[in-house]
């Protein structure tokens, strides 16, 4: 940031350490697929001298080796950490998936972090900064959190930095685009025979030095007489962005006057800026060459982070309360005030078993401590609140896949802590006396539906417990057990996640599932008035059955439910055996009458029946009722009713008709739409559930993945003719 060069790196095959919050960096990592996040952790841990040349720990593994999964499919799909040391600093690098469907893990890494750094690449142009990456920008902008811009991939013979930067500047500057401003301009080498001229280094704009990394060393020099021209153009308009965000409003004034501002106060009002969340420097990084001992701008990223970017001290913690809801003062970040922290990521291994990776908010985390577990308010989603004490495991800093022992973890840093057996993500540890629950974040809703049973005998015994650690470890799993489907089903945020999904539950806990069609809760009623006539009468020798009652059934409005009326008269039908009638009445609406999905919304009345002094009972009555009801549907118009959801879609100006016209295919009615902020609007509609079952997966495609949506359910309404007799065929002829 300040064009330090002489920085202090740490040592590889050591554990960072912290011993004041002051001296910790919390950063994430934002930007999509591809973008260049990995590398760029890789290149950083490089020049902070964690890993060597070859971008290896000790153990011969790369920094970023975490999931079996992520190898198989070429793609991160979960939240990393990887602590490095810089000039006397701990930096706590966290990794997120570029992909969506990992948004959860995106979240979990925005809730452990004090700063972001959005990477884009230059080789995609404006294309690379996605709507989901500008939805993200828009998240942090709301909490107030300090942000950077990388610009990856310079190595690209498309790349054009200044255009670049004009990109972010609109994606990310609306308010203010002179906020978003780059601090180094890219050093170019000699151009190759295509034409293409290399990034060798790059040239600080406020220092208005050369930093050449052409000899895999960082050298710095003067600019040379060629370059103070565009330099002073770029520099000029950085010295005016910065001074208006200043907080010495003289400032301005002075420089309009002909002042030069000294170096140390700009760097000064700069980092302020920065570290206020109000001014958004952009930088640029490319790979080492090969052997090189630093990629290009990796010095200069590690002195925006230990220089710009706040302290734990700095970053509000979240809101607590006492696990039964009362309110507790704000907490402070300080190593000894009482103990908080949040467990942000949970994950398994073979060897160590349940891995908690931990955010400490206040206090200090030991090793063998008994600390108090509070949870979570996802109980829908088949997360348990948790309310327990449990002693703390080993804790460690991991970096691929070692795991390096840490004596403590203090307030705003972050460590994973083995053996927590029930905490999951989004739990509160806090101690054992003095038990705190801090507020949970956003989770995102998982609305693609995947229904799934167990291979075989073997895989049955499995598939519960494989289930529970499964969604253990990711909240934006919800599992459903559906009582009218009788179907197991893991909810998932898209069909990446899905496929992690089963392929976890495959290659970690072993346990093989076949994925099968998933039902909606459908529903049946009557469409006219009819009458049904029971007749229950066996004699076989000893006592015999008998049992005859005649209904009348009509239909009710919608949530009705069942209502049984008695309208007998005379005793035909004897007073203790009208329960029974009601009881298998009912048992037979839950079973259905004509494909068998559950009864609603009729009123059942009783109005004649007969008994017997000796033969009549309780369990015939029940039959008589059940058969009364059979031979009423028989002689009635049944409708199939649906379940229709209140579904609402925010999506971008732009693909506004393209969502309404799918809408109107899936037999859906739009109610409304409204303007929202940031060129969107919120379509507001009513669709059957039948319709939306992969909604998530094709409002993606749709909106080239900025448009999200939240549906409820609003009510069962009968089903199109057609669609209606297909599903009884089908009921038929799996009878």
């Amino acid at each position: 940031m300040g064009d330090k060069a002489n920085a202090h790196p740490g040592a590889a095959g050591r554990a960072a350490t912290a011993d004041h919050p002051a001296s910790v960096r919390n950063v994430v990592l934002v930007g999509h697929s591809g973008s260049g996040k990995t590398t760029l952790v890789e290149a950083l841990a490089l020049t902070a001298g964690a890993v060597n040349r070859a971008g290896r720990v000790e153990d011969g593994t790369s920094v970023s080796d975490y999931d079996d999964i992520e190898h198989r499919q070429q793609r991160s799909v979960q939240l990393s950490l990887v602590p490095v040391e810089w000039g006397g600093y701990k930096i706590n690098i966290l990794d997120t998936p570029g992909y969506a469907d990992f948004v959860g893990e995106l979240r979990a890494g925005l809730r452990a972090a004090d700063a972001a750094l959005f990477v884009v690449s230059a080789a995609e142009g404006a294309e690379g900064i996605t709507g989901a990456t500008r939805m993200v920008w828009e998240e942090c902008a709301a909490v107030g959190m300090p942000r950077a811009i990388v610009v990856t991939h310079l190595e690209s013979a498309r790349a054009d930095f200044t255009e670049m930067t004009r990109c972010c500047a609109e994606a990310f500057g609306a308010d203010d685009p002179d906020a978003v401003l780059p601090l180094y301009l890219p050093l170019h080498g000699e151009q190759g025979p295509d034409g293409h001229a290399p990034v060798t280094g790059l040239i600080g704009l406020l220092s208005q030095r050369v930093f050449d990394y052409a000899s895999g060393e960082r050298k710095e020099s003067e600019p040379g007489e060629d370059q103070l021209p565009v330099i002073q153009e770029a520099r000029n308009k950085l010295i005016e962005g910065i001074i208006a965000e200043s907080e010495d409003e003289s400032l301005m004034d002075r420089y309009l006057g002909g002042e030069a501002i000294d170096h140390k106060t700009l760097v000064e009002d700069l980092e302020r800026a920065v570290a206020r969340g109000i001014f958004h420097p952009v930088l640029a990084a490319a790979p080492a060459a090969e052997g090189a001992r630093q990629g290009i701008g990796t010095v200069e990223l590690l002195e925006l982070i230990t220089g710009g970017f706040p302290t734990p001290l700095e970053h509000p913690a979240p809101a607590v309360t006492t696990p039964a809801g009362k309110p507790r003062p704000a907490l402070t970040c300080d190593p000894e005030g009482p103990l908080a922290a949040e467990v942000v990521k949970t994950a398994s291994d073979p060897y160590v078993g349940r891995i908690s990776l931990v955010r400490v908010f206040s206090g200090t985390l030991r090793p063998d401590e008994t600390v108090h577990v509070s949870g979570h308010g996802l109980a829908d989603r088949g997360h348990e609140d948790h309310d327990v004490d449990e002693r703390v495991g080993a804790l460690s800093a991991p970096f691929g896949k070692q795991q390096r022992t840490l004596s403590q973890c203090i307030a705003g840093d972050l460590a994973c802590v083995a053996k927590l057996s029930r905490a999951e993500t989004g739990d509160t540890l806090s101690a054992k006396d003095d038990p705190l629950l801090m507020e949970p974040w956003d989770m995102p809703d998982p609305l693609l539906p995947l229904a799934i049973q167990a291979h075989s005998k073997a895989d049955e015994d499995k598939l519960s417990q494989g289930l529970s650690r499964l969604v253990a470890e990711d909240p934006t799993m919800r599992l459903e057990h559906n009582q009218d489907t009788h179907q197991v089903v893991l909810w998932c945020l898209g069909e990446a996640h899905a496929d992690v999904a089963l392929e976890r539950l495959r290659n970690r806990y072993g346990v093989q599932v076949d994925l099968v069609p998933h039902k909606v809760s459908l529903r049946e009623t009557f469409a006219n008035k009819s009458a049904g006539r029971g007749r229950h009468v066996k004699q076989s020798g000893g006592h015999g059955q008998f049992a005859i009652c005649e209904i009348e059934v009509e239909p009710l409005p919608g949530g009705s439910g069942i209502e049984f009326v008695d309208k007998v008269v005379g005793g035909a039908v004897p007073r203790q055996f009208i329960p029974s009638v009601e009881k298998g009445i009912r048992a037979q609406a839950a079973k259905g009458v004509a494909a068998g999905y559950p009864l609603i919304d009729v009123r059942v009345t009783l109005l004649d029946g007969k008994a017997h002094s000796v033969d009549s009972s309780d369990a015939a009555f029940q039959t008589a009722g059940a058969l009364a009801l059979r031979e009423a549907s028989a002689d009635a118009t049944i409708h199939l009713l649906e379940p229709v959801a209140e579904v609402q879609v925010l999506v971008g100006d732009e693909h506004v008709g393209s969502v309404m016209s799918d809408l109107s295919g899936r037999r859906g009615r739009v109610v409304g739409t409204e303007q929202a902020p940031g060129g969107r609007t919120l379509v507001r509609a009513e669709v059957p559930e039948i319709e939306i079952g992969r909604y998530a997966v094709d409002l993606r495609s749709l909106s080239q993945g900025t448009a999200r949506f939240s549906r409820s359910y609003a009510r069962h309404e009968p089903m199109p003719a057609q669609l209606s007799q297909k599903i009884r065929e089908q009921a038929q002829d799996t009878a």
